[in-house]
């Protein structure tokens, strides 16, 4: 292993002697800490007065010249000594070729060994990340298939103006990437990334310029069939974070094919972007990933020599690593469909298993079940108080004991407090409730109701989360009646759509409290209900709604 470190090292260009010191002064342990071992001497070591020739020339002169400052600065006269020295000699053109093509290559080489180097130390989630379309795994709803509607754009070679709205974790910038990586003609599309968490409109701005450079500088790419303009992919990821200044700045450049718009999102477009953004991009929907998709992910990160496990361990090269069935299994199903949280647990199950069994003998390290409940601890609960899973989980809350299902509604109810839902909230919407599903059928519901809000007030969590499961299933098990709001819904409709809607109110039911107003004829007529319980002839609603019916009370059987 030693030699082929070595040999690492020459490659990258430093000496043998060096080479030799760096994996003797680092104990062989890595490329990259040898690697550092040598700059590091490089910059510390001082220049030899005594050498004819320095490895570090510019630190040289530096010190040349910082001494003969010191020099003045003690008027002590400055020495002058004649040298002549014979000009090198010119090299032909053959030689200056070959030492410029071996100084390219040594800059691949370093460059290649800088890019492992970053693999070795980028998460397993990272490293995994798939490149082309046939390495994604899930969203067949939007890649199997040349009918799919990426599927199609990647045949085509032509991408349009797109949003991935998904769950974290489902391939939102996975599948960003693969695209541009999968097109046939990929040198007509080059691909840049942004996040709305550190980019502003400068940088959007900056992107734009350049890509419109690119058409310049390439107007046209030549392929076998067709002639393509080069165009550049913008990808922005968490785009629901900027605001609507921002995202206006989007709408021209999407507009005049300056770029191809590719955005990623966890919220509700609907709610977190502007209107004029989404008629120019086509919204694709991804959906969480099942068991067994995670799975065959997992599976591929156990057994990938390169980019898998084995680099988490990458210092330990005499050690193997295997996962049990089992703790693939269970980080399938306890990861909620979200590929970066398996891949995450995966990595902290081996290092554990890896130090658990450090001490002994054993070459080959197998991560097991305990291994894995270890690493993943507990389960995050989906949950924002602010976006669309608050809306979600109370409408479903509200549904369920509309359905009079008591357990489906406790169910709901702990899952909103588990999350962190302030109890008052749910408290006013089981006031509501009381009045728009119960309504008549048990008029004390709204009691129920108002007394939970109240105990809420008082006590606060956790104690009052008992006082709501009782108004919650109360609810649930009463009776219940939409009459009064259907009737409220109806009047409103007649109120909107009455031709008469701004009708006077009839002259006998208008109070007179002054002679004036009795002798305009404000309540003549008016019957006295209490005196005349047997009259039923008297009217209350404006001439042109006579006889209509709002409520349906007592209901039809």
């Amino acid at each position: 292993m030693e030699k082929e470190k070595k040999q690492q090292l020459l490659d990258m260009g430093f000496s043998d002697e060096l080479a030799s010191q760096a994996l003797s002064a680092t104990a062989g342990n890595s490329i990259l800490s040898a690697t550092e071992w040598i700059l590091t001497q490089k910059q510390t070591t001082p220049p030899s007065n005594n050498s004819t020739t320095s490895s570090q020339p510019k630190i040289s002169k530096l010190f040349r010249f910082n001494s003969s400052s010191s020099s003045s600065k003690t008027n002590k006269p400055p020495t002058t000594t004649t040298t002549t020295t014979s000009p090198p000699p010119l090299k032909n053109a053959a030689e200056a070729a070959a030492e410029e093509e071996e100084s390219d290559s040594r800059r691949k080489r370093r460059k290649q060994h800088l890019h492992l180097h970053q693999i070795e130390q980028a998460p397993l989630a990272e490293r995994m990340r798939p490149q082309t379309i046939s390495e994604i795994v899930g969203q067949d709803h939007l890649l199997a298939g040349k009918s799919s509607i990426l599927g199609s754009a990647i045949d085509c070679g032509r991408l349009p103006s797109f949003i991935l709205w998904g769950p974290p974790g489902t391939g939102k910038t996975s599948i960003a990437r693969a695209i541009v990586n999968s097109i046939s003609s990929s040198s007509s599309y080059r691909f840049v990334s942004l996040s709305a968490v550190s980019a502003g409109v400068k940088d959007v701005r900056d992107v734009v310029d350049e890509a419109r450079k690119q058409r310049k500088k390439n107007p046209i790419i030549n392929g076998p069939t067709t002639r393509r303009r080069r165009r550049t992919v913008l990808f922005v990821d968490e785009v629901h974070r900027f605001n609507k200044s921002q995202l206006d700045s989007f709408l021209p450049v999407i507009e005049d094919g300056s770029i191809v718009f590719i955005g990623a999102t966890t919220e509700n477009p609907s709610f977190h972007l502007i209107t004029p953004l989404l008629s120019r991009c086509r919204v694709l929907t991804l959906n969480p990933l099942e068991p067994h998709h995670i799975a065959t992910i997992l599976t591929r990160a156990a057994h990938d020599p390169d980019k898998g496990l084995a680099l988490t361990l990458v210092e330990d090269n005499n050690m193997m690593m295997q996962v049990s069935g089992e703790a693939i299994e269970y980080l399938s199903q306890h990861c909620d469909g979200d590929a970066r949280v398996a891949l995450n647990a995966l990595e902290i199950s081996a290092v554990t298993a890896a130090a658990a069994r450090s001490s002994s003998s054993l070459e080959e390290v197998v991560v097991l079940l305990d291994d894995a409940k270890e690493a993943l601890q507990s389960k995050h609960l989906c949950y924002d108080k602010d976006g669309e899973q608050h809306y979600n989980l109370i409408s479903a809350l509200h549904k369920s004991m509309r359905g009079s299902d008591p357990d489906a509604s406790i169910y709901w109810l702990a899952r909103m407090l588990e999350g962190g839902e302030q109890p008052l909230y749910i408290a006013r919407r089981l006031v509501q409730f009381s009045s728009e599903d119960v309504g008549l059928a048990d008029p004390s519901a709204l009691t129920q109701a108002v007394s939970c809000y109240q105990a809420c007030h008082f006590l606060g969590m956790p104690e009052c989360s008992i006082n709501l499961a009782q108004c919650v299933v109360y609810l649930a098990l009463a009776p219940k009646s939409v009459a009064v709001y259907r009737a409220l819904e109806a009047a409103r409709k007649a109120v909107r759509d009455s031709v008469g809607q701004n009708e006077g109110v009839p002259l006998h039911l208008r109070n007179a409290p002054t002679k004036l107003m009795k002798e305009a004829g404000y309540g003549k007529g008016y019957i006295y209900p209490p005196d005349n319980p047997s009259n039923s002839f008297q009217s209350y609603l404006p001439l042109s709604l006579q006889g209509s019916k709002f409520l349906d009370w007592p209901p039809h059987r």
